[in-house]
């Protein structure tokens, strides 16, 4: 059992379109900048969309576009997906700004705002938004912390994105995802830090829940034979592919 990069345990899929569609009209929300941490802990969850079955091919190649960052060399097999990323608006927001952005890529234009607005509430992060989004990062619930995918796919969901939260995925999984045109979106520890110490927490509904200091969201967008593309806000980078 090989396990997604650097212990992402959470995503969120979409199989319903192999390529993004035109957005209709929507507010958008203005960004600032995510908060910044020096590492210590990881975890990770993920989103992925899903929907009716389409044609997946495992280990597709493809010319990614050109990217500034991190030109690729002519003979190494990548492929990366055009996603733009925006940074979170509110200091605990990045749920609620990947899911956007990701969403976004499939042609539905959300505000983030907004869509934070209707996330549930709870001290258990399985249900709703633990703790206050303007709170400190890295901690844990019931204080400020997050809200953990498969509320983010329900709500999704309402807004007609075909997404569904997954658990301990494969990397083969994930790679024909990316390889049929389908952005992830990941539950991560800081920025896609390799070590992981989740804890588990008992919310007030008994729920025994693993959640982890610095919990933070990203969106997967590409791989190339050793390494896989994050897009963290606006910035992408790479991290090794384990």
């Amino acid at each position: 059992h090989r396990s997604t990069p650097n212990g992402v345990m959470m995503i969120v899929v979409n199989s319903a379109a192999t390529s993004p569609a035109a957005a209709p009209p929507s507010a958008t929300a203005t960004p600032s900048p995510i908060p910044t941490q020096t590492p210590t802990q990881t975890q990770s969850q993920n989103l992925v969309p899903s929907n009716t079955p389409t044609s997946v091919i495992p280990g597709l190649s493809a010319t990614p576009p050109p990217n500034p960052l991190y030109p690729l060399p002519p003979d190494v097999h990548a492929v990366q997906l055009d996603v733009v990323g925006r940074p979170q608006t509110l200091p605990l927001s990045c749920e609620a700004r990947s899911a956007v952005d990701w969403a976004g890529y499939f042609g539905f234009n959300i505000d983030e705002i907004e869509f934070f607005g209707r996330l549930p509430l709870s001290d258990n992060p399985d249900v709703g938004f633990a703790g206050d989004v303007n709170g400190r990062w890295g901690q844990t619930p019931p204080n400020a912390y997050g809200v953990h995918a498969e509320p983010v796919a329900a709500l999704l969901r309402e807004y007609g994105v075909n997404a569904q939260a997954r658990r301990e995925l494969t990397w083969e999984d994930v790679h024909s995802e990316i390889a049929a045109g389908r952005p992830v979106l990941a539950w991560v520890v800081g920025h896609v830090w390799s070590r992981t110490h989740p804890v588990e927490y008992t919310a007030s509904d008994d729920a025994k829940v693993i959640v982890a200091p610095y919990e933070h969201t990203v969106i997967v967008v590409g791989y190339d034979d050793e390494n896989v593309f994050i897009l963290d806000g606006r910035q992408v980078y790479l991290r090794e592919r384990k």
